[in-house]
């Protein structure tokens, strides 16, 4: 064994540590699986080996898209104990998506789970270089018909430790293509350990957590700020892939949870749930949102009914693995509405075009600096150096920053609505819009408009039983907005899109209603 293998740092290496500290210990349960740390982490090294007999070597890219089950966990570290790198694939992808990934990424192996089979294998065979397809168990169905290599028949004798550098490659994340196709960012096992370290100082992730994971594990922030730090300090690891309001409340019962992440739609889905109060919810002691920030009034009504909560907002993006900045659970209602501050191994600004510290509530671009950063755009060069301007990140997300320091998210550039020559913030109408106490959820976007270019569009789900008119929705806003901001046009609708991670689409939104 080399010297730099002696000092290394690497994700394999940190369950390795946790198992020899805690071999006992609850590790996971996921379905009827409960494996102790010792157990899991011996499932890791068999799993590595039966990949191994496959030709996998350190460097090799494998695509996992499968939901969320104890057998993407295995993957996660098996992976890592060969140095090889993981490329985790969003489950809703089409086919002709999830090959553009696979083709782009030079995959050699593709693991999917029974009910994404078929799309996998029609992926596989669009023009990519997968040697092959493995199966993965899921949370409770069986296994598919189509005869792949199954995960069980992969769990071999463990084989000799492998020798590489944390310095090397882990995973290839691919963030979503809304003007382009996607790009892979890239992060080496060292850049993701140092994001854990900021988890578990600024998130107080803790080895007495039992951490409940139904946002997707292919999305980075239910992987890498809260499963990942989790084996780290030896936390126990509760796995759905069923993020509905009776499943997750059953669970939080079922296992005590105490810790639980979810996007703001997520949380309000469960206090509009007629089960909420009939279960015992009282273990839960940490919540966690991010994705898109917290409507004050759904802030006040979840310490309200869950007082004994304290939360935190987790803001951040795939390029830093993802945690950027944290509001912490003192800060929620003195900063309502703000992103917070940098995290610990992160350095923050906010910057106008030229690169300069915008004047306190002006609105400039977020631009960090941290060793959590990806090492570039797997392939793409161009866009590599482009996000480095500078020398430091930038996020394309505008924001302000107070004398304290504290960073408020006003949209991404993208989503900035131009409303008659002004510029208008989608979430600070939003946030007006949810102190009707009649609206369930709310989006605000832009629609092509002769008039205005764009008119600002108010998308609204009422509560059960609820009724509101577009006059009355508008005169609220007119009160509390000035006037070019105020919705022009309002849609009523059932529900609103969302990715598996709980994230409002509204690229959908406007293609529904653009016309």
């Amino acid at each position: 064994m080399t010297t730099p293998t002696m000092r290394r740092q690497a994700l394999g290496d940190l369950l390795r540590r946790t198992a020899a500290r805690a071999p006992r210990k609850i590790a996971l349960h996921c379905g009827r699986i409960e494996w102790t740390y010792e157990e899991l982490d011996r499932s890791c090294d068999r799993f590595a080996a039966g990949l191994a007999s496959l030709g996998v070597r350190a460097g090799d890219r494998i695509a996992v898209m499968a939901r969320n089950s104890h057998g993407w966990a295995v993957t996660r570290f098996a992976l890592a104990r060969l140095g090889a790198v993981l490329v985790p694939v969003n489950f809703m992808l089409n086919a002709a998506e999830v090959a553009y990934i696979l083709r782009h990424s030079e995959a050699k192996l593709l693991c999917v789970d029974a009910e994404l089979a078929a799309v996998g294998m029609q992926a596989r065979d669009m023009d990519t270089a997968v040697e092959g397809v493995i199966e993965l168990p899921a949370e409770h169905a069986a296994y598919s018909a189509y005869g792949l290599r199954r995960f069980d028949e992969l769990l071999l004798e463990p084989l000799p430790e492998c020798d590489f550098d944390g310095h090397e490659l882990a995973q290839i994340v691919y963030t979503s293509g809304t003007e382009s196709q996607p790009k892979g960012a890239m992060h080496t096992h060292e850049a993701i350990i140092w994001e854990y370290v900021s988890c578990l100082v600024d998130a107080e992730i803790a080895h007495e957590d039992r951490i409940l994971h139904a946002m997707p594990l292919y999305h980075c922030a239910q992987l890498d700020v809260f499963l990942g730090p989790g084996v780290y300090v030896g936390a126990t690891h509760v796995i759905t892939a069923r993020p509905t309001p009776d499943n997750l409340l059953a669970l939080i019962e079922h296992h005590g949870i105490t810790s639980f992440f979810a996007p703001p739609t997520v949380w309000i889905s469960l206090l509009r749930s007629p089960l909420f109060d009939r279960h015992d919810l009282s273990t839960l002691r940490k919540g966690y949102y991010g994705a898109s920030i917290m409507p004050v009034e759904v802030l006040r009504e979840l310490q309200r009914r869950l007082p004994d909560v304290r939360l935190w907002n987790l803001y951040g993006q795939t390029e830093i693995a993802p945690l950027a900045t944290i509001l912490k659970p003192e800060d929620q209602l003195r900063k309502p509405g703000s992103a917070g501050r940098a995290a610990l191994n992160v350095e923050t600004r906010v910057v106008n075009d030229d690169g300069i510290d915008v004047a306190v509530g002006e609105i400039g671009e977020i631009v960090h600096r941290s060793p959590q950063l990806l090492s570039g755009y797997f392939r793409d060069e161009e866009r590599s150096n482009a996000a480095f301007a500078g020398g430091w990140f930038h996020s394309g997300d505008l924001a302000t920053i107070d004398s304290e320091g504290y960073i408020s998210v006003v949209d991404r550039k993208k989503d900035v609505i131009k409303s008659g020559g002004e510029n208008v913030a989608s979430r600070e109408v939003e946030e007006v819009l949810y102190g009707l106490p009649t609206i369930s959820e709310a989006a605000v976007i832009g629609l092509p408009d002769d008039r205005w270019v764009e008119a600002v569009t108010a998308i609204v789900v009422l509560r059960e039983g609820q009724s509101l008119t577009e006059s009355e929705l508008i005169a609220h806003c007119a009160g509390k907005l000035a006037r070019f901001k105020v919705p022009k046009r309002v849609i009523f609708t059932d529900s609103l899109p969302k990715n598996p991670s709980g994230k409002l689409l509204k690229r959908e939104l406007r293609h529904r209603f653009g016309a």
